[in-house]
């Protein structure tokens, strides 16, 4: 007798496989340079596995408070501070979670009602949607525009009404590696003043910066900061997104109501690794160079393609970089991604699939979170196409 259940109904019943999970199955088929996943092939700095190490062999092994240690909670709190000019309570307007996927997906979970609509802007990391549809909202996609990804704010506005809910934001920006400048951050506080609004907004590549660009981070905007949710990621900063470390910032009584969700959630993230960064990030200058460190590796890897028929404008944020093969050929992007990894061994990520309608300007992305030689490696053969 058949007694597996099968009258039930998918909360996501469209969801595709993952590009990253695709080509990154691909890579390892063909045997290809990995360049598509947002993964540092190198080691976090040794001095901060020794911290990790110490806190393992120091007894702090059993459950953490449930929003984090307070010590790390607190150096966090200063580091905003310094950076931003804003002032988080450490003991209910921080919290620890498990990376920053977790983050948004608790935030999403705790505010989003069915019905909801929650406005993202596309090209989007592709965590966003689904935790949306998972909790009953309906994405409204408002598309970033041309090949360099402005945002028409005048469209975005007219997206916002009574059945908003929330609106999420990534910057320094992935796919695009777009920096939200001044003036996007003043329209988008225009864009949700007297509303009941709630952002979400991921800027889990804060520290990553180049060309002399800053971080314009919600936290700096008084309007905004008192409706949003600033989410990061240690292991993004750190190089170690293996440890699914991060945190989350919001006004009390928006972490109030997210504390609810994650008490039940996770409850609590890894003790030892939070008592690690609590010390490592007294140094500021660990996290501060990071925007020389990869701009660095950028530089190295569009000096190598100088001579490629790959088209380009130097990505200002996140550790990405977008490469134009329209003078190569007419593929479209997810075609030309998969003969790029068969054919070539080097796997990337069609930009397509993270737009709206799946809009196909003829880009990839890349990953120059890599040591040098992968780098190298990878620039001679995309030198050759």
């Amino acid at each position: 007798m058949d007694t597996s259940i099968k009258d039930f109904t998918s909360k996501l019943p469209q969801l595709p496989t993952s590009i990253f999970t695709k080509m990154t199955q691909l890579a390892k088929q063909y045997d290809a340079i990995n360049i598509s996943q947002g993964f540092p092939n190198f080691e976090p700095d040794p001095v901060l596995l020794e911290l990790v190490s110490k806190a393992l062999k120091s007894g702090h092994n059993q459950y953490a408070p449930m929003g984090g240690i307070y010590s790390l909670r607190e150096i966090i709190s200063e580091k905003i501070k310094n950076l931003y000019g804003k002032s988080y309570d450490p003991s209910s307007e921080i919290t620890i979670t498990v990376g920053a996927t977790q983050a948004i997906y608790t935030a999403i979970s705790a505010f989003v009602w069915p019905g909801d609509e929650v406005v993202v802007l596309k090209p989007a990391y592709d965590c966003y949607e689904p935790s949306i549809m998972a909790n009953g909202g309906k994405p409204i996609l408002v598309q970033m525009t041309g090949k360099d990804y402005k945002i028409d704010w005048e469209e975005f506005k007219n997206h916002i009404n009574d059945k908003t809910r929330m609106v999420i934001i990534n910057t320094p920006h992935n796919p695009s590696g777009k920096v939200f400048s001044k003036e996007d951050m003043v329209q988008l506080q225009n864009c949700l003043k007297n509303t009941n609004v709630i952002l979400l907004s991921d800027e889990v590549y804060e520290h990553i910066v180049f060309d002399g660009f800053a971080h314009e981070s919600v936290s700096k905007y008084p309007d905004l900061a008192s409706r949003s949710f600033v989410c990061a990621s240690f292991g993004k900063t750190f190089h170690a997104t293996g440890w699914k470390m991060g945190y989350c910032a919001a006004p009390f009584e928006l972490m109030k109501e997210f504390l609810k969700i994650h008490e039940f959630n996770v409850f609590c993230v890894n003790h030892p690794f939070q008592k690690a960064l609590a010390t490592y990030l007294k140094t500021p200058e660990h996290y501060l160079s990071l925007g020389g460190f990869y701009q660095e590796k950028r530089d190295l890897l569009l000096n190598a393609l100088g001579n490629s028929r790959f088209r380009f404008t130097p990505s200002n944020g996140t550790y990405f970089q977008l490469l134009d093969y329209s003078a190569i050929s007419e593929e479209s992007d997810t075609s030309f991604a998969e003969r790029l990894v068969k054919e070539h061994h080097l796997a990337c990520i069609p930009i397509s699939v993270f737009n709206k309608d799946q809009i196909d300007h003829k880009q990839i992305r890349v990953c120059f979170a890599k040591t040098e030689e992968t780098l190298l490696r990878a620039s001679e053969i995309l030198c050759i196409m």
